[in-house]
């Protein structure tokens, strides 16, 4: 699903329609977080969550936290969306494919163990009973499961919080001061520019605010100049192709395509034989990458980003206080 352009626009008649449903929708989430008592673990819990409803982030966020966070045996879990195993099962990357087990855990499994399990606690206590010393929830910020020793809220800076307003008429999972009035923190993530109009419109904040950025590692082939077709299966496909852009690539043709979306065989034949017609080089991310299939996998330039924080201070002042 593509998020709907109103919900990045100042409130209006679609937002409005909406809003009753909305109201619905955020009480349905307060709702499921009322439920019972939160288990508490005996290791850390770091939840890596978001208010908005897609990409904001938080899968750059993990692998950031499981590299630096890697002396305390750090173990991710996982809903695995996108893939069709309950769990709790661990991932295996010679074993599962996305289908099985969702693009996210198959990438993150390359920086720290990784459990898919749909019940998060179920997930949590497989990963400790194998030696886990801390878990990362890849999301969660809206369950009920699991008490936090830490919980970040990841953000879009370039989208904020889109027009405030909850699905289906805003971009929101619930309203922004009720899910940051659970938080420890918030991380916004984009170039100064974003940050600064972030700042403007959402700040200041009453939590630690840690703005970071996305910056692209060397992919072995030199992009400036390159005529390339670009896809992108991610929350914003439009800051991919921006990368590309600012690496010095022509981008022949933009692929924008929705959040996990599959990659049928149907789908690849075209855009190989668009590739070939516009003496292009494919390119994509390290996520859509996870789910080609391997015979098409070693045609494809992968260029993979990683997360880098501006005052690294404070992420880790912020890390001590949760004993870490």
């Amino acid at each position: 699903m593509r998020a709907p352009g109103f919900w990045y626009r100042r409130p209006g008649i679609a937002s409005a329609v909406l809003s009753p449903l909305g109201a619905l929708y955020a009480r349905a989430t307060a709702r499921r977080l009322e439920r019972g008592i939160r288990a508490k673990l005996a290791v850390p819990v770091i939840c890596v969550g978001n208010i908005n409803a897609g990409g904001t982030g938080k899968t750059p966020m993990v692998m950031a936290l499981a590299e630096r966070l890697s002396s305390h045996a750090p173990h991710i879990v996982s809903r695995g969306h996108g893939g069709s195993l309950e769990g709790p099962v661990r991932v295996d990357p010679a074993r599962h494919d996305a289908a099985q087990v969702g693009d996210e855990p198959l990438l993150l499994s390359g920086f720290a163990p990784v459990w898919v399990a749909k019940d998060r606690l179920a997930g949590a206590e497989a990963a400790v009973s194998e030696g886990a010393g801390l878990v990362l929830l890849d999301d969660g910020f809206q369950s009920h499961a699991l008490e936090h020793d830490l919980a970040l809220v990841v953000v879009d800076a370039a989208r904020g919080f889109g027009n405030g307003c909850v699905i289906p008429a805003g971009p929101l999972r619930e309203p922004v001061a009720v899910g940051l009035a659970r938080a420890d923190a918030v991380v916004s993530v984009g170039d100064a520019a974003a940050q600064a109009r972030f700042a403007a419109e959402a700040g200041p904040f009453d939590l630690p605010h840690l703005t970071a950025r996305l910056e692209p590692l060397p992919t072995g082939l030199p992009l400036t100049g390159a005529k390339v077709l670009a896809f992108a299966g991610i929350g914003h496909p439009g800051r991919f192709f921006a990368t590309l852009r600012d690496l010095g690539a022509e981008i022949l043709r933009a692929i924008p395509l929705g959040d996990h979306q599959p990659l049928t065989p149907a789908l690849i034949a075209r855009m190989e034989r668009e590739a070939r017609g516009l003496g292009a080089m494919i390119v994509t991310t390290e996520k859509d990458a996870a789910r080609l299939p391997p015979e098409f996998r070693q045609k494809v330039t992968t260029v993979p980003v990683r997360l880098r924080f501006d005052d690294e201070a404070a992420l880790a002042a912020l890390l001590a206080e949760a004993g870490l």
